[in-house]
């Protein structure tokens, strides 16, 4: 059986990064978090999903091992922010050139991570 990474490619990925990111930076509840080098914030997250998609390990290649909860410690992640995260997310999974259930598939990878990711109850 394919994983995530192989049935969705390397292009889509790249376009799900970049359409995720616009998306973000319009964003209002979550854009300031984002003020920092966005080739270097897309880089990362396209080398870390492709390695929570079952792809190759890139991330951890580069980075070691992801440690997300405490790599997002230093940001202020409320679930108001975890809910627009995801909010953009799924909107970016939606745009992509693959059929509903796929895409569907895709975005139950990332309620249970986001949740993980919060770290404080105020904006």
């Amino acid at each position: 059986m394919q994983t995530i990474y192989e049935r969705l490619g390397d292009e889509n990925l790249n376009l799900l990064v970049d359409t995720f990111y616009n998306k973000v930076l319009k964003d209002e509840r979550i854009k300031n978090l984002f003020q920092t080098d966005m080739d270097l914030v897309k880089s990362k997250q396209y080398k870390f999903l492709t390695q929570f998609f079952g792809g190759p390990p890139r991330y951890a290649e580069v980075y070691g091992h992801p440690k997300l909860r405490m790599r997002h410690l230093p940001h202020q992640v409320t679930m108001d922010g975890a809910a627009a995260w995801l909010e953009c997310m799924s909107e970016a999974i939606s745009e992509l050139p693959i059929d509903k259930s796929f895409q569907e598939e895709i975005f139950m990878r990332f309620p249970h991570a986001a949740r993980h990711m919060v770290n404080s109850e105020s904006l």
